[in-house]
């Protein structure tokens, strides 16, 4: 018996361009899968309240509601220029001090073996499974100790509490797969162990802080609980607690509601499209000479 024939580049090619095709047509149903939500909301937000609750509903606006964006800011029922400068200012600064603490914590557990390691590593991921209404009476409590209750520094040291757990164990993993000879290397050039952190290390784990930052912004920036306990003012309260107001027991602005949670989510989509340029170039900066 002959051995069959193999097939030839043109075959080859024609099964490679259709494999290709296919998957393309995959993620375009998985994309507009996830997409149509979003594009409900954003069509609701140019629609009128009347025109939401028709039934049957319209799928395109028959009057393009553009004031919708610029009568929300100035409804009586919430500052909402304040609400989105404090969703800010507490995402902001809780993602940072939560990278500031991760970082190393995260690096001296990769690198030292010390006595209650695994024991600390299950401890840091058990807090993820608690969440803040757990434990709000006890943080209401401290923060009138403090003096700090109803303030934008207490629902950051909030946040960031609880979404340090989640970054130490992120980064932990990030820094463990470097290999040590490069540290090892680098000291042998003449570095100290801070030099080898920030100069040799911090760039290989690049795509792990691009990761832990996108998670406790989204996390910082959808807190709602803790927000609605902690912060009374409504001036101090950040967009989430802000959105509940435009729902009533008996009516609901859905076209403020559709407004509000679209420019609620743009700051979030322009962090991820600035960041994921980063996110490929992070996995070969870097360390060897």
């Amino acid at each position: 018996m002959s051995a069959p024939a193999a097939a030839t580049p043109e075959v080859e090619g024609g099964r490679g361009r259709r494999r290709r095709w296919e998957l393309t047509a995959v993620g375009v149903l998985v994309a507009a899968i996830f997409l149509i939500p979003f594009i409900v909301m954003v069509l609701g937000s140019l629609k009128s309240r009347a025109e939401i609750l028709r039934i049957p509903p319209t799928y395109l606006p028959e009057s393009w509601h553009l004031d919708n964006y610029r009568t929300m800011w100035d409804t009586p029922e919430t500052p909402l220029p304040f609400n989105m400068v404090s969703t800010i200012v507490i995402s902001v600064f809780a993602t940072a001090l939560v990278l500031v603490v991760a970082i190393p914590a995260a690096y001296y557990t990769a690198r030292h073996r010390f006595p209650g390691r695994a024991a600390f590593l299950g401890l840091v991921l058990v807090t993820q499974m608690m969440q803040p209404t757990v434990l709000v009476t006890g943080l209401i409590r401290q923060f009138f100790t403090l003096g700090i209750n109803d303030t934008w520094l207490a629902m950051i040291l909030v946040n960031a509490a609880f979404n340090l757990s989640f970054a130490v164990w992120i980064l932990h993993s990030f820094f463990a797969a470097i290999p040590v000879e490069i540290e090892e290397a680098a000291q042998l050039d003449g570095l100290n162990r801070w030099q080898i952190l920030t100069k040799v290390s911090l760039p290989l784990v690049w795509p792990g802080i691009v990761t832990a930052t996108i998670f406790t912004v989204v996390a910082c920036w959808n807190e709602f609980a803790a927000s609605l306990v902690v912060l009374t003012t409504p001036e101090n309260q950040p967009l989430s607690v802000a959105l509940t107001k435009f729902v009533g027991q008996y009516d609901t602005a859905w076209q403020y509601v559709f407004s509000i949670s679209t420019v609620g989510i743009i700051p979030v989509v322009i962090l991820f499209a600035f960041i994921e340029k980063r996110l490929v170039a992070g996995l070969t900066a870097g360390s060897v000479k």
